[in-house]
């Protein structure tokens, strides 16, 4: 299973996200922001890759519906609900996105 996770800037959460998922037999992860300042900014092509697209904020994803209007109805999308708290690899954020991401992998 492909998994894209998406916050604003991908510089906390979402890279955080793939690192934990990184060496996890069961998925491939990538990582991407939906800021025109994120470090790796998010693209049709990453979009179309994955198989669920795990977003941080009701905010990413409706950034998503307005920069890909035309392939977001074609998308399984997941609102993790993870707010910008943390700092990269943080304990609490690393235990907060397994919390929410496990139940979807089911």
């Amino acid at each position: 299973m492909n998994l894209l996770f998406i916050c604003s800037r991908n510089q906390w959460r979402s890279p955080t996200a793939e690192k934990v998922y990184q060496n996890d037999p069961r998925v491939e992860a990538r990582s991407a922001g939906v800021s025109a300042s994120a470090r790796r900014r998010v693209s049709e092509d990453l979009l179309k890759w994955a198989d669920v697209v795990l977003v941080m904020e009701h905010g990413h994803k409706r950034r998503l519906e307005e920069l890909f209007p035309g392939l977001v109805g074609e998308l399984r999308i997941e609102v993790l609900d993870i707010p910008d708290d943390y700092p990269f690899m943080d304990e609490e954020l690393m235990r907060v996105i397994k919390e929410r991401v496990e139940p979807l992998l089911g």
